[in-house]
């Protein structure tokens, strides 16, 4: 039975919608695989997503003693937090209101399952 290793970060000023694209392409990599396609796609929920998962895997570094090279991504997600309301001025004197969206992000790292023979 092998420990799993998490990183939150709470409240990201990012849409869930935009990080969610960025975290189905990591999902059950290894973490050195993982960490070199979020290091060169484009996106700005590809920066959160990376910092949180470099996050969990100095957790397990610190806290388990496990190598970096023996650990796979088990489990990201993207959750919903917090909305920021404002508004802005609209015609013939209204108001229109924007909804900033905010995001948690969960990363969770595991030791990779030995290869049988």
């Amino acid at each position: 039975m092998s420990a799993s290793f998490t990183a939150i970060t709470r409240n990201a000023r990012i849409s869930p919608t935009k990080v969610r694209l960025s975290a189905g392409l990591i999902r059950g990599k290894r973490v050195e695989d993982a960490i070199n396609i979020l290091h060169f796609e484009l996106r700005r929920g590809s920066l959160m997503l990376k910092k949180t998962l470099e996050s969990a895997i100095a957790n397990a570094m610190n806290q388990g003693g496990i190598d970096p090279m023996d650990l796979v991504v088990s489990e990201v997600r993207i959750d919903k937090g917090l909305v920021i309301k404002r508004f802005r001025p609209a015609p013939k004197g209204r108001a229109a209101s924007r909804q900033k969206k905010c995001s948690h992000i969960t990363v969770s790292v595991a030791k990779a399952a030995a290869k049988s023979a």
